[in-house]
């Protein structure tokens, strides 16, 4: 038993700080889902305005949920994010459950931008055509090689390829402003709504989208325990992040809504490059296809690391093999990665870009639900716990974020019942597979 205990105590090295807090933030959540989303957006909602209240309105919920993963992160700032405070506010199981959820959410997502680097590297280099996905496994192998020696390099990876995102994308921003539009009514031209149900259906598959664009806001929490101060950095982090990209992403649509009409927007697969066509003219495909690649290289990293933490926590508190709680002497650990890379090619094979967002949010909304519902117990449960930070506007603010999560499940399982039913399938699973790991794992759970 000593030795069981022992091994679940490993811990990652604190090496990071507040600027690698931002830069997961905005190189994990934004992607090329921004470059995409506007077009399919469009296609739903009538109305300019409409749209760029939806991604604010997004944003608003995301500085909301944000206040309370800031406290539950800073309280308990272990490697995993929610399904530690999940497993204390509500017993092992649900916290298994939410872990994997979690998990799944994640390990899935750098299937898909490998793909999507593919398609733009072959843009980029003609020579390549009919090798997108052999180009697409190629990044993913380079960026797991990176990450395999310590978390200095991963920081360090992730800090210059966020920095160069964001000044690309202000200057496809830049571009489309000083343009001419190809519209003479510009950004503000009011347009006949009609409230109904149809549109409230569009307005909630608009907000799955929006939101799984939004997805990867609280990456914090994943690398909460290798930060060297998470009682000041951890806050801090959540809120510059987030107000970063909600900037980035009113400016990008709004760029995108100057330069174009909505009916363009909604014919192209790919907004932002109708829009860089309007604002660069011969050197469009160049200009979007290098925002795109390095937009896209952001968050690869980012998830590379981000799941491997998943694993990693998931392992060292019993809900997975042992070996996955193992690290390097650089404080990877690089058995979890593994299993995540080897997953990730077989996701290769099955991924689009509506489902991954579109299932994304879905399970995005069951795991912050539990989130919230973790900080009221808690409070509660356990009020002598340290807090260096408390979200503020308690409990109203927090009933409010856990309020908005079940009204936007319940919306996503009416608009979208395909994910919803794998999602229910998938929760029904867990039990059986808890059982078979309790059984399995039993020594560590019971002491944990």
């Amino acid at each position: 038993m000593a030795k069981t205990d022992k091994k679940s105590e490993v811990k990652l090295k604190k090496v990071l700080g507040i600027v690698f807090g931002v830069s997961i933030v905005v190189g994990s959540t934004i992607g090329t889902g921004i470059l995409r989303a506007p077009a399919s957006i469009a296609v739903l909602l009538p109305n300019k305005i409409l749209i760029l209240s939806c991604w604010l309105l997004a944003g608003l919920y995301i500085i909301l949920c944000a206040s309370s993963y800031a406290e539950l992160t800073a309280m308990m700032p272990k490697a995993g994010g929610a399904f530690n405070y999940i497993k204390k506010a509500f017993g092992t199981y649900i916290g298994f459950a939410a872990g994997w959820f979690d998990f799944i959410l994640n390990v899935s997502a750098p299937a898909f931008f490998c793909i999507v680097l593919g398609e733009y590297t072959t843009l980029l280099f003609p020579q390549l055509q009919g090798y997108d996905k052999a180009v697409g496994i190629g990044y993913l192998t380079v960026f797991t090689l990176l990450n395999l020696p310590g978390i200095k390099t991963s920081s360090a990876t992730q800090k210059i390829t966020s920095i160069l995102k964001v000044i690309l994308l202000l200057v496809l921003v830049a571009g489309c402003f000083l343009a001419n539009p190809q519209q003479s009514s510009g950004l503000l031209v009011p347009q006949t709504i009609v409230f109904n149900g149809a549109l409230i259906i569009s307005f909630f598959k608009a907000m799955q989208l929006i939101l799984g664009t939004y997805d990867g806001w609280m990456a914090v929490s994943f690398f909460a325990e290798e930060d060297e101060n998470p009682g000041k950095n951890i806050a801090r982090s959540y809120f510059i992040g987030a107000i970063t990209i909600i900037t980035l992403y009113l400016l990008i649509n709004g760029a995108i809504l100057y330069v174009l009409p909505l009916s363009s927007i909604a014919k192209s697969p790919l907004a932002a490059s109708a829009a860089a066509a309007v604002a660069f003219g011969s050197w469009s495909s160049v200009i979007i296809n290098i925002i795109a690649i390095f937009s896209v290289i952001s968050i690869l990293n980012a998830y590379m690391l981000i799941p491997s933490r998943i694993l990693f926590g998931l392992s060292r508190e019993g809900f997975f093999i042992k070996q996955g709680a193992l690290l390097n002497k650089g404080g990877t650990p690089y058995v979890s990665l593994l299993v995540c890379y080897v997953l990730t090619l077989v996701f290769i094979q099955y991924n689009t870009f509506e489902q991954i967002f579109s299932l994304a949010a879905v399970m995005l909304t069951v795991v912050t639900a539990f989130s919230f519902a973790s900080l009221l117990i808690l409070r509660k449960k356990e009020p002598d716990l340290h807090r260096p930070y408390k979200a503020w506007g308690y409990p109203y603010l927090t009933i409010l974020a856990l309020t908005v999560s079940l009204v936007l499940f319940v919306g996503f399982a009416i608009s979208d019942t395909r994910s919803f039913i794998f999602v229910v399938a998938l929760f029904l699973i867990s039990y059986p597979l808890y059982r078979l790991v309790t059984r399995i794992n039993g020594s560590v759970i019971k002491y944990r």
